[in-house]
């Protein structure tokens, strides 16, 4: 069950997003809303990244350090403004909270008391990057322990749920998330199995069909060959509805997507959003 769900944003044109699904979720779920925003004190404690240890030692005056604080600790307060305004009109239960530290820490720590997380694929410096998902999401995604939905800039309430199973124990959590979220929302399920051999892969999905029966919502079974990405990313083209897809953190071999490049990192960089990672 899902009934906590927590919300990290920052200054970017992600974190609008965040909030529609956290209030979409909540709102057909009944769950609470836990809003966080971090004051990065990397931003504003130079003597930590350039002090005397340095190769050329820079440490800004006193007052420099002062006034990065005040503004990063008055831009955290007005994003939780923001937030309260688009959440309190819906009657929805939240709170706010405004943490000091480095993100990712923080975002992982809160993240052990709550069901789910919400993020935004980049975060408030995308325009200086070039890269396919944002720093802090990323190493969030490896370190957290709580299932994670990644969104894009727009909210747009999914019709059908996309599951990646190849019966490895994160695959069994993506298909728990699927089977509740498709029951607790009324919403088709399509779980998809990509396997070389016939045989092998009829019996994941048997094994995915008889987890799914007790929950008694529709659902399809899909059996593909080739690369799991590019299965996964075409059948969500493939439907005409709005999708969610859920996937597994791992697949069947950790160590080889940790060498290789996780199937979950491929599918988390190339496919549309939202996404959930299943931990």
């Amino acid at each position: 069950m899902i009934k906590s769900i927590l919300l990290p944003i920052d200054g970017s044109p992600y974190a609008e997003a965040v909030l529609q699904y956290g209030k979409y979720l909540a709102e057909n779920l009944d769950a609470a809303l836990h809003v966080l925003t971090v004051v990065d004190i990397r931003l504003y404690e130079w003597n930590l990244a350039a002090g005397t240890d340095s190769f050329v030692p820079v440490i800004p005056s006193t007052e420099f350090q002062e006034e990065s604080q005040r503004v990063q600790e008055e831009r955290a307060e007005q994003i939780l403004k923001k937030a309260e305004q688009i959440l309190k009109p819906t009657g929805l239960s939240y709170d706010l909270n405004k943490r000091s530290g480095i993100p990712v820490d923080e975002i992982c720590q809160l993240a052990r008391t709550n069901d789910l997380v919400i993020m935004g694929v980049r975060g408030e410096y995308e325009r200086w990057r070039n890269k396919m998902l944002g720093a802090t999401v990323e190493a969030v995604t490896r370190q957290i322990t709580t299932s994670t939905l990644l969104v894009d800039k727009t909210f747009q309430p999914f019709e059908t749920i996309i599951c990646g199973y190849d019966g490895s124990s994160f695959a069994i959590k993506a298909l728990q998330i699927s089977a509740y979220l498709a029951s607790a929302m009324k919403k088709g399920l399509n779980v998809i199995t990509v396997s070389d051999d016939p045989d092998e892969g009829k019996e994941v999905l048997d094994e995915a069909a008889r987890y799914l029966q007790p929950y008694k919502t529709p659902f399809k079974l899909i059996l593909e060959k080739g690369d799991v990405t590019e299965e996964i990313i075409a059948l969500r083209k493939s439907i005409d509805k709005p999708s969610l897809i859920i996937i597994g953190s791992y697949g069947h071999s950790r160590l080889r997507e940790a060498i290789l490049g996780s199937i979950t990192v491929e599918v988390m960089r190339k496919a549309e959003k939202p996404i959930i990672l299943a931990k």
